[in-house]
């Protein structure tokens, strides 16, 4: 009898172990389960970080392949949406530069002397010089440039809003500088705007500064202006000023009343001026009528002038304007005057 009982005893107590053992083993299964699943879960997560970066690298090369290699339009347009939002910030109306009128249109250009008719060639056609009024901002360059078309830009003078101008103008083969003279309404002027009842002295003085801030400028057009331009006192010590520093005056013509004309031929010199603003309206078919204008007044005179601005609507205008444009020998402005 108490031999069976230690028999059953033993077998409870070996079943027991049993139980022990296989609870043993099941817990370190599941520790390794665990362990094996937070193991991969920490290089699942790893391997997707690393995947990301990877990613972000390979993001940030094909950006900057393609800012090398992509097509001119697809730049073009890049820099629009760019300049668009930046504009938000910076931008006019462009309608600024001159004295509204009845009609709400700028002055009309010169009369100019009609050429008799003749043959352009591919190796000599009528020249067509744009104006870019306004520069001040890296990206205003950046744009310009991705139309890859001869523009002359004309940079404003520094100020504590786009103090870099100088420094962008330098960088770059051949410029003009857009002083800010007194209009007749403007009241969101410049701050280094000249006046019609600024002495000799400081016309003087300010032309001087001009020149160390823009060495290689020899060409100067009026950013407003219809107040100083109709003045002949004021515009002749301008003007003089300027012949002293070796620089010429390119008369934007943003009042019908200027004595610009009057002056230089006092003086013996030659006028020189633009002929139509392209973008006084902000719409992309209107500007594009009136580049076409332009390019007929090349035609018909042998060259013309126009000047615009680096605005968004302006860019996606000359942009759709190749084709005709190539009817004219698009020039920088020294290759008018």
């Amino acid at each position: 009898m108490t031999r069976k009982i230690k028999k059953r005893a033993s077998k409870s107590t070996w079943a027991i172990k049993v139980v022990i053992a296989s609870l043993l083993i099941l817990f370190v299964g599941l520790v390794g389960i665990f362990s094996y699943k937070k193991g991969y879960s920490d290089a699942e997560v790893f391997a997707e970080q690393k995947q990301e970066k990877v990613q972000e690298k390979q993001k940030k090369l094909l950006a900057k392949i393609t800012n090398i290699v992509a097509p001119k339009n697809d730049l073009v347009g890049r820099l629009q949406d760019v300049l668009s939002k930046e504009q938000k910030k910076t931008q006019i109306d462009t309608k600024h530069e001159f004295d509204a009128n009845t009609l709400g249109r700028p002055p009309k250009g010169p009369k100019r002397v009609v050429k008799k008719k003749q043959i352009y060639s591919n190796f000599k056609k009528p020249k067509l010089a744009i104006i870019m009024d306004d520069v001040s901002f890296a990206h205003d360059v950046r744009s310009i440039k991705a139309l890859n078309m001869p523009i002359t830009m004309s940079f404003l003078p520094p100020s504590p809003i786009h103090p870099n101008s100088a420094k962008l103008a330098s960088r770059e083969p051949l410029y003009m500088v857009h002083l800010p003279l007194e209009a007749m309404t403007f009241s969101a002027e410049e701050p280094i705007t000249l006046h019609v009842s600024d002495s000799k002295e400081i016309i003087y003085k300010r032309v001087k500064e001009l020149k160390s801030l823009f060495p290689r400028a020899y060409y100067v057009n009026n950013h407003t202006g219809s107040r100083f331009t109709s003045n002949k006192r004021a515009i002749k010590d301008l003007i003089l000023a300027l012949n002293k520093e070796g620089m010429g005056f390119l008369d934007s013509r943003t009042t019908a009343q200027t004595k610009v004309p009057e002056v230089m031929a006092s003086l013996g010199k030659p006028y020189i001026a633009r002929d139509l603003f392209l973008d006084h309206e902000a719409n992309v078919a209107y500007i594009e009528g009136q580049i076409k204008k332009a390019i007929a007044k090349a035609k018909k005179h042998g060259s013309a002038i126009a000047i615009c601005h680096p605005r968004k609507e302006t860019l996606q205008a000359l942009k759709n304007s190749r084709k005709a444009l190539r009817s004219v020998q698009l020039v920088l402005v020294n290759k008018v005057i």
